[in-house]
């Protein structure tokens, strides 16, 4: 059952609950909501619902209906994220497992390991025990096998996984891995499931060759009433009377086992296929149809590999398989996991990086010296450490892969409007979160070399919505130049720096012309003095707290989409409206891969404590999807 607690209520009441109930004989499970929070009772006991319905701070008592009961979606709304050292699983990922079958060399898996990890593999899969039908194939290197996982793990910068077979193994094995998987025979094997639970670890879990999604969930709850809740299930196929292909890969099992638990599910298209061509395509489906990741076989040499070598991709073909999913995660409105590459693994904690400014790095769109970097100057100091990117993707691969901590980007300009495509990007990237916002007037010079003089400049360079801030000046001050436009104000100073002309000259900040050692012609030449630009400060949701800590959170922002009929979208807002939610900002976005289709960006202050998340639970019923991109301190 599914136990309500009020939500007022005490250390006291909360852990008097909680003793009724293990009196009674129940299992119970603490699960913290974004609006409540409720004790999932599990066991064999039974009790009249009317006793605890009657004890001080219950607000509610709902019976689980289901035969799994700590799995069901009934226990828990919101979906699990599973993390597995630094990598998560659920939610808006897509975590790729890679690696052989079988480790059979330490060679072997060092070269492995290094090539899925280049392409953008986050965990590192390969078998140390291995259940074969013929007792005279290869069994496995065994512990032997672990060390030599374990070494390229740490070496790659990536946590592993490895089959488990037998009850007696768990302890020496935990000692190796971050993750344990129970292969598809041993998926009602109820003792390993026991064993393998209480170590509290991470679990793969692979459903049978015949078995059902309900008998699939009640071996998850083995699992979890044994005591881990951290399980991500995986279809690997299912047995069935066609033989063109190893299993019949069951696609339709993944949307069908999300509505039913909140726990993760991935596919496994080398096993469901067994046949190399037929891999790839069978991975985008299982992208397509909403997995959270897949786990896939790469060897080096198939043809020599010791087992499943025809399902096995080869390193070149893994790569452009990741390319693949990468151009087809944000149709289906998702990205790609991603942990810091070989040069950035010893980057330090997101609580270290704040702290020890020396290793801090922010990352901006331009040159040095642009209204970018002014920003972060403002939002962290004059000392931090900038990585300057070519355009606004580059920030957030920047991000994603740990080269920066944080990343400022424009999001709005009082003149210009919204720069939809950082918008977009937001909307691609769910593992990266707003924390922060910083408001910067925009404050155009004309710069050039020194000796320069106004009326002997021919071309003027600036990025197209400087040159049109400054339309008047251009007109009446500069009719005699020709106005060209550049990438970048901060580029357009150093590319007048490097030309080294005194008849080109360039509009900017005058942080640009302190960069590169310019002369300001003239100063404060916009045509409009409230021209304002506001950025928004990101990072990976894991840093979010360490920077929120330090400002007063009063302002959301958060992208959603509505059912396609008259007045879903006023339904929408009105909750904002009942709720005293004061909305600042709406834009719609088309959806990509969706023609005609559109998702709604909102900005809206908090209101009064509690109000935005009774919000959000009311419009989780109304809209198709919802996600909040980030709650942070306006400037504004």
């Amino acid at each position: 059952m599914i136990i309500v607690l009020q939500k007022n209520i005490g250390d006291t009441q909360r852990e008097a609950i909680r003793s009724f109930l293990v009196k009674k004989g129940y299992t119970v499970k603490e699960i913290i909501g974004q609006e409540e929070t409720v004790f999932g009772a599990v066991g064999q006991s039974t009790v009249d619902i009317r006793e605890v319905e009657m004890l001080e701070g219950v607000a509610s008592v709902v019976p689980i209906s289901k035969p799994y009961k700590l799995a069901s979606r009934e226990l828990k709304k919101e979906d699990t994220i599973v993390s597995v050292g630094k990598v998560k699983i659920g939610g808006n990922r897509i975590a790729i497992f890679a690696g052989p079958c079988a480790v059979e060399s330490r060679e072997q898996i060092m070269s492995i390991a290094e090539s899925v990890r280049e392409a953008g593999a986050v965990i590192l899969r390969g078998g140390a025990f291995k259940p074969r039908t013929s007792p005279y194939a290869f069994q496995g290197l065994g512990e032997e096998g672990l060390q030599y996982l374990k070494e390229a793990g740490e070496k790659f910068g990536m946590p592993i996984i490895s089959e488990v077979v037998n009850p007696s193994d768990v302890p020496m094995m935990a000692k190796y891995l971050d993750m344990f998987q129970i292969g598809a025979r041993n998926m009602q094997n109820f003792e390993l499931l026991k064993v393998v639970g209480k170590t509290g670890m991470p679990v793969l879990l692979k459903r049978g060759l015949c078995a059902t999604i309900e008998e699939w969930l009640m071996a998850a709850e083995y699992l979890m009433s044994s005591g881990t809740d951290q399980v991500v299930l995986c279809e690997r196929g299912i047995r069935t009377y066609e033989r063109a292909t190893r299993n019949t890969l069951d696609i339709s099992a993944i949307p069908m086992v999300q509505k039913m638990t909140h726990l993760p599910v991935i596919g496994d298209p080398s096993h469901a296929t067994g046949v190399r061509d037929m891999v790839s395509p069978m991975s985008l489906a299982l992208v397509a149809s909403g997995a959270s990741g897949l786990i896939v076989e790469v060897h080096n040499h198939p043809e020599k590999a010791f087992s499943d070598g025809p399902q096995s991709l080869y390193p070149s073909q893994f790569e452009k398989l990741m390319r693949d999913i990468q151009a087809l995660s944000s149709v289906v409105g998702k990205s790609l996991e991603r942990i810091p590459r070989l040069s950035a693994i010893t980057i330090p904690n997101a609580k270290e990086q704040l702290l020890e400014k020396d290793q801090l790095v922010v990352a901006f769109q331009g040159e040095r010296g642009a209204y970018s970097e002014l920003a972060i100057q403002r939002a962290f100091d004059e000392s931090t450490k900038v990585l300057p990117c070519n355009d606004f993707a580059d920030v957030f691969e920047a991000v994603m892969e740990g080269k920066a901590s944080y990343g400022m980007i424009p999001m709005e300009n009082t003149l210009g409007g919204t720069l939809y495509e950082n918008l977009d990007l937001l909307d691609r990237h769910p593992s990266i979160e707003v924390v922060g916002e910083q408001q910067i007037r925009i404050i155009h010079n004309l710069i050039a070399l020194h000796g320069a003089k106004k009326e002997t400049i021919k071309e003027i360079y600036s990025h197209p919505q400087g040159l049109a801030q400054c339309a008047d000046y251009l007109a009446k001050e500069m009719a005699h130049a020709k106005a060209i436009p550049f990438f970048d104000t901060a580029g357009a100073v150093a590319y007048v720096k490097e030309c080294g002309d005194i008849h080109k000259a360039a509009i900017a900040g005058l942080p640009a012309a302190k960069v590169h050692g310019l002369e300001v012609l003239d100063e404060a030449i916009e045509s409009n003095s409230s021209n304002y630009t506001r950025f928004y400060i990101i990072c990976r949701e894991e840093r979010s707290s360490v920077f929120r800590s330090a400002s007063q959170v009063n302002r959301a922002s958060l992208r959603f989409t509505v059912p396609d009929r008259p007045g879903s979208l006023f339904q929408a807002l009105l909750v904002l409206t009942k709720h005293g939610l004061n909305m600042k900002k709406l834009e719609s976005r088309p959806i990509p891969g969706k023609p005609w289709e559109y998702s709604f960006f909102v900005e809206t202050e908090l209101g009064e404590a509690g109000a935005f998340n009774v919000a959000l639970e009311e419009l989780g019923g109304i809209c198709h999807s919802i996600r909040v991109l980030g709650t942070y301190s306006s400037t504004l």
